[in-house]
This record gives structure tokens, sequence and C-alpha cells, in this order.
């Protein structure tokens, strides 16, 4: 186990050493260091090393001119200027609000960007202001549409956070696909199959190789196959792409630029690096916001309320597990799998830190 603070120093120490500035860096590690405390390891530290090797490819800017390049009172179009998503996304949260507490909404579009972390951690910056916060990205074209076999959407997340009065706040934070890559990742690392359903072969057969992708094979929607809603999966996979970067002039589609360094970015690209989009509602401009609050503690005490299956304790609300794996690893330290340490400690001597 590796404290919280250990890690987020080393974290930020890494970020220093890429040329970000001290504010970037702290900024940087904290949004990446979520996704380990909430228990979604696939994006935390286990990713560093990664950024690390774009930067070296010159594909992170350090030092970005985040701007505004396109405005209305209550939407924005950001240039990330090939900065760290962790570090434009909540820049571009931070203007959503702003409009939000103007006008009663933000909304934000960006391009030029960078893989931006998790989801949950940018949609959950409007929680403190008693708003509702959206975060979603596209990314490396991973998944297969329906039906096909090609390679055409990334995994492209949704998150949605609603405050509540004495109930903690609703956060859901989804892959459109049937698992995040991530999560590949760490079966390769456990060395153990992936589940019948989330992957495909190149020619279109399951598979629980979580190798399959190094073979052409693909991520599948969520749902799967068609019989299983795969369309549904399919649809707001697409929505997300749109949303982030055809509105916003970011790459799309196949042409989303592979978040690892080795693989070659596609020529004759139609946008900007990759997208993402961020929207803040204030509460108050559709009710009072104690009185929402109320009737948000009084839905989720309903739904923990309901009967359970045989075999399950309670109904969870969608941001319930990811809480109380933050309560208990601030107290006891974050796990991290051998190739993730050996990952940091090659880190710790490329740059002389102590991990």
């Amino acid at each position: 186990m590796y404290p919280y603070q250990h890690l987020f120093d080393f974290t930020q120490e890494v970020f220093l050493h890429m040329g970000c500035p001290a504010e970037d860096a702290r900024l940087a590690a904290e949004v990446l260091l979520s996704a380990d405390l909430r228990g979604v390891d696939s994006h935390g530290v286990a990713r560093l090393s990664g950024y690390v090797r774009l930067w070296e490819a010159g594909r992170i800017n350090p030092t970005p001119n985040i701007r505004v390049v396109h405005e209305t009172p209550s939407t924005a179009t950001v240039d990330g200027d090939a900065g760290l998503g962790l570090v434009v996304a909540p820049r571009a949260m931070a203007i959503a609000k702003q409009k939000a507490d103007q006008v009663g909404s933000g909304w934000v579009s960006v391009k030029n960007s960078n893989h931006f972390g998790i989801a949950g951690y940018h949609a959950m910056m409007a929680l403190k202001e008693d708003m509702i916060g959206i975060a979603m990205t596209n990314a490396s074209p991973l998944v297969a549409p329906t039906f096909s076999t090609d390679r055409m959407l990334g995994t492209n997340p949704i998150a949605v956070a609603v405050p509540a009065g004495n109930q903690p706040p609703f956060v859901a934070d989804l892959a459109t696909a049937a698992a995040a890559n991530g999560k590949l990742e760490i079966l390769q690392r456990k060395e153990k199959k992936a589940p019948l359903g989330w992957i495909q072969t190149k020619e279109g057969h399951e598979s629980t190789n979580p190798n399959e992708l190094k073979d052409g094979g693909a991520l599948l929607p969520l749902g799967s196959d068609r019989d299983h809603g795969s369309h549904k999966g399919y649809a707001l996979s697409a929505v997300v792409d749109i949303l982030s970067a055809v509105l916003s002039g970011a790459n799309y589609g196949p042409w989303v630029p592979p978040f690892v360094a080795f693989l070659p970015v596609a020529e004759n690209l139609p946008g900007e690096g990759i997208g993402h989009f961020l929207g803040a509602m204030r509460v108050d401009a559709f009710r009072p916001a104690k009185e929402f609050k109320q009737h948000m503690d009084n839905w989720i005490g309903a739904f923990r309320a309901a009967n359970v299956v045989n075999g399950e304790r309670a109904v969870l609300i969608p941001g319930d597990p990811e809480r109380v794996t933050e309560e208990i690893r601030m107290i006891q330290g974050i796990p991290l799998l051998p190739p993730v340490e050996r990952d940091l400690e090659s880190l710790a001597q490329r740059f002389s830190i102590k991990l």
C-alpha cells in the first residue's frame, strides 16, 4: 500500500520534470490520483508513464496556452493547445461553471487536448456550487460499432454528478463500451482472462483474450451484442464523439490520436487533438436548491430501500462504491500492481525522484 500523499508528491514531481508549471503539476496530480482513490485503477498512476511517453514524443505541450476561441453567454469552445487533458478539462469546467453562475447553465466543448483521466472528477467539480456537472470525452478508437469489425470509436465515457442534501451526491461515471481498455490492461497485468462480451477478434468473433486488441481485435459497445442492446451503447458513444469533437473541432471517430506513443498518428486529420464536452447547470435555475436536494435525498432513500435479489445486501446508488473506496484508501493507502510499481520505479530513475 502506498500512502496517498506519497503518490501525490511523486506524481507532481514527474509533471514538474516534464516542464509543467507548479500549479498545473499540482492539478494534474490531483486529477490523476483521484482515479486511484476512487478505485478506478486503470486511469490513475498506471497511466503516468503513458503521459511521459506522449510528452517525449512531442504530443503533449507542458505549458499550453488554454484559451476560449468562440463563445456566447452560455457556451464556449476551448483550444487546449495540446496540453495535458488533466489540466485542460478542469480549466474548461471552470469556464462552464462561471457561465452557469451568470446565466443558469454553461456548456464547453474542447479541442486540441489529451486524455483527461476519469470523467467523474470533472463532473464533480460542479457539486460544491449546487450545480449538476456533466463531463464526457472521446478517446482512441478501440471500439467497433454494432455489426462492424472496424475500430471506430473510443470507450467515450459519460459522467453526471448531482448534489444531494444529507445523502452523498449521485455520481454516475461510465464508459460507453462494455469495458474500458484500462480494465483489459489490468487483466493483462494479472494474467487473467476477460469476460465474454467485452472484446471480439479481428474477424468479429467473441474472445476472452485480454491481449486481443494487439492482434487487431476490438472492444465491444456497452451491451456487447445487438440482442443485448449494443446498438444503444454504440449510440451513446457516438453522442459523446459528436459533442466532444465534431462540435469543437477535435478529431473524431477513427482519427482520434492513440494514447500510446508508439502508434503513429493518422495523416490528414480532420481536427486537432482529442475533444471533451463539459457542462454545469445551476440547480436554482430550475427550482430552489434546498428543495431540490431534499427531493434528491428522498429519491436516493427510496432506491436504497428497494427490495434486493437474493445474495445482495442493498441497491447501490451511482457513486457509492467509489466513495467508500476513497474513504478506505485515504486511510489504508493505495494498492499498486507489480507492473505499475515497476513503471513508477522506472520513472523515478528517469527523473531522479525518490518513490
